[in-house]
């Protein structure tokens, strides 16, 4: 059934158009781009992930082959930008800066005009001890100014301390509907099993990815935590809509820093991009540099 209606959708492919394309794609990738120049029509791949950076499961070499059969390619930001030139890449490359995450939900956010400490910081995604072990890590250390509001799959009461009272685990629901249920002052952006970096391949990972979960966060109305080496730690400054640490260690001491006018005008940025998040304002603005 995939391979007839794709097959259709190429049969209706208008001549010499433009064919946007996510990647990667499970099926068929090979057969789409062949179709669209069957038609003498332009592909314009937009990224989602890269294996060859991921977990080196395909070989950079074979994945640069595959990017090279497209037109125009709009990857995530200016550091894997960078990586696709150094590799090869021969399509025309614009960065798209944050993914957009469509209100379906009509959301309704509701600002923070007073803060009492300590703050509340969402945790969404993941939270197996593989790939989350940084929240559990974090029970150890003496924490004042902030507690985690946990969101996902594979928490593990095992390793909780209720003592601690650091972690509050509130659930896992489907991804069109967890930003109902999101309560929080700000959106961690972390990952890996160390509390003084992002480490492995998680971190290695960060340092070209936009994750998804900023996004959502954004959508949540949250400013953001991030680590400095994040690729997008730059953006989210430069933007005045969250905080870079180089060490979940020093966030205490950041947080407990930090004024209620700082905080306002942080969530002030955060709304700001919000609008054009839930508009789709990132992915027409990247076509728009792309000059079609």
């Amino acid at each position: 059934m995939s391979f007839l209606s794709i097959t259709k959708g190429i049969v209706l492919l208008p001549s010499k158009s433009y064919l946007v394309v996510q990647y990667p794609l499970s099926k068929y990738y090979n057969y789409i781009t062949w179709g669209a120049r069957i038609k003498g029509s332009k592909v314009i791949l937009v990224i989602h992930d890269v294996h060859s950076l991921m977990k080196g499961k395909l070989a950079v070499e074979k994945e640069m082959k595959r990017f090279n059969i497209a037109d125009k390619i709009i990857v995530h930001n200016a550091s894997m930008k960078h990586w696709f030139e150094e590799q090869g890449c021969t399509a025309t490359l614009e960065t798209l800066e944050l993914f957009d995450y469509l209100n379906t939900l009509d959301l309704n956010i509701e600002k923070n005009t007073e803060i009492q400490k300590p703050y509340q910081l969402v945790v969404a995604g993941g939270l197996t001890v593989d790939k989350s072990a940084f929240i559990y890590k974090m029970q150890q250390q003496d924490v004042k100014n902030f507690f985690f509001n946990l969101y996902g799959n594979g928490f593990s009461k095992e390793n909780l301390d209720p003592e601690k009272g650091l972690l509050h685990y509130k659930g896992s629901f489907p991804p069109d509907e967890v930003a109902q249920h999101i309560k929080g002052h700000f959106g961690l952006v972390w990952g890996g099993n160390s509390v003084e970096k992002c480490s492995g391949i998680l971190g290695e990972y960060l340092k070209y990815n936009n994750p998804h979960k900023t996004s959502l966060y954004l959508l949540c109305g949250l400013p953001i935590i991030i680590w400095d080496k994040a690729a997008i730690a730059p953006y989210i400054v430069s933007q005045g809509a969250g905080i870079a640490i180089s060490s979940l260690l020093e966030l205490d001491d950041v947080l407990d820093n930090l004024t209620l006018e700082d905080y306002q005008a942080m969530s002030n940025r955060a709304m700001e991009l919000r609008e054009k998040v839930t508009s789709g304002g990132f992915l027409k603005a990247a076509l728009g540099k792309l000059e079609l």
